[in-house]
């Protein structure tokens, strides 16, 4: 055999698009590595779409560049729509779920975010692990597993005063109008209560998570002036720049009349089974709030799969973007940033990542998956897939493959300056691990 075929699996061209090949056929070629040197097909675009060989410490890998789930799929379904800085979309959980477990399987993310793995998953009848050391990943996670009425949630909300005398502990003016201002502290002050009571029940849950949800944005769905897209809080003196620029002032909004509007967008097209169904897998759920190098709470040889996105270098600073909502949830942000490791060079990332990666050998099964996906940085210079693979294979993990979805950029990715498929920290590009026996 020569050096060429030792290093790549070869296999005769077959169309890989998921129109054309069913989840068994996909679930075949990746639990047997069995991949095609090259393959190509047409997406809506014309675009020919191929299979690359990567060396890496004098090895080849096999990468898959493929539209593997598309916006012409089935869209995610509503109860996703949580605003979360730097979060996929749930076709990509989905896609590995459907390939890679079965129902009742155990499904792990140990960087959860707003929680779109553990919730798809949920929906899929998989057992969950959620793991953020950021508390508000659970605030936003767990109310999406235990979904009230919209009769119950109307009903709690009349009984929440509207306004009381207490005043703001920081200055907000430049975000809200005053009455609007009365509501926020007014619902902070009486979920804060039910919390250290012990009275906090699946409602007031839900009505913390579309609140912490709706707090800043830049339409008249949320209880702000116009500002950043909801994934992140400028800072007060940053609105205040873009009140002045734009000459606006705080709008009255109606809090209440709000949340229930969002509860019914989030809720539109989940059908009673799904809620049954969520609720069930709820009720066995782990929820964990720890560094993802150290969860103890999870036995050894106990997950099927993990699908989970790290953070990437410094790109995304999470308790700063979530400032305004760790005021609203009580909750220390600086003690965040204390908990939360940012790394500032590659070096120091892969230090990191080695660690994990050694924790999610020790709790896979085996047999078990880790889907990886990471991005690039450094305007794409710095491929992060290519510093992973080492990582995985030297705690015992075996590299299969790496698949790079091919996509179309959001707005969102516009403003990060995103311009091709080139560029950009939203470029899935995902790294399969198989925990071998």
């Amino acid at each position: 055999m020569n050096e060429k075929a030792k290093g790549i699996y070869v296999f005769e061209r077959y169309y890989f698009m998921m129109t054309f090949v069913t989840i068994n056929e996909v679930k075949s070629y990746i639990s047997n590595f069995r991949f095609q040197e090259k393959f190509h097909d047409a997406n809506p675009s014309g675009e020919k779409k191929s299979i690359e060989t990567i060396l890496i410490n004098g090895k080849e890998y096999p990468r898959f560049v493929n539209e593997f789930w598309t916006s012409k799929q089935r869209k995610g379904n509503a109860i996703h729509e949580i605003s979360y800085r730097a979060c996929y979309k749930p076709q990509l959980p989905r896609f590995f779920i459907n390939c890679l477990s079965k129902p009742h399987d155990v499904i792990y993310d140990p960087f959860s975010g707003r929680g779109t793995t553990v919730i798809e998953a949920a929906l899929m009848n998989r057992e969950i692990i959620s793991n953020d050391i950021n508390p508000l990943s659970r605030i936003l996670t767990e109310p999406r597993l235990f979904i009230p009425t919209i009769d119950e949630i109307k009903k709690r909300l009349e009984d929440i005063p509207s306004e009381n005398q207490i005043e703001p502990d920081i200055d907000l003016s430049m975000f809200y109008h005053k009455k609007t201002e009365k509501e926020i502290v007014s619902l902070k002050a009486y979920l804060h209560e039910r919390y250290e009571l012990g009275t906090e029940d699946d409602v007031d849950r839900w009505i913390r998570m579309v609140a912490t949800n709706r707090l800043t944005g830049h339409s008249s769905g949320f209880f702000s002036v116009y500002t950043l897209p909801p994934n992140q809080a400028v800072s007060q003196e940053s609105q205040i720049k873009i009140n002045k620029k734009r000459n606006q002032i705080p709008p009255y909004r109606n809090t209440k009349e709000i949340i229930i509007k969002k509860s019914k967008s989030l809720l539109r097209n989940i059908s009673s089974e799904k809620i049954t169904l969520l609720r069930n897998i709820g009720k066995n759920a782990l929820f964990i709030s720890e560094d993802a190098r150290s969860t103890h709470q999870i036995p050894n040889n106990y997950v099927d799969l993990t699908i989970t996105s790290p953070p990437f270098l410094n790109i995304v600073q999470y308790s700063k973007d979530n400032w305004l909502r760790c005021w609203f949830n009580s909750i220390n942000p600086k003690e965040i940033e204390k908990k939360i490791t940012m790394s500032k060079t590659i070096k120091d990332w892969t230090n990191v990542m080695e660690t994990v990666f050694k924790e999610l050998y020790r709790i896979t099964k085996v047999g078990g998956w880790v889907a990886f996906e990471v991005g690039e940085v450094h305007n794409g210079k710095t491929k992060l897939d290519e510093y992973v693979v080492p990582l995985g294979e030297k705690v015992g993990f075996t590299c299969a493959n790496i698949l790079i979805n091919s996509q179309v950029f959001t707005k969102t990715s516009n403003i990060w300056g995103v311009k091709n498929m080139d560029r950009g920290t939203n470029t899935n590009r995902i790294v399969m691990f198989k925990k071998e026996g």
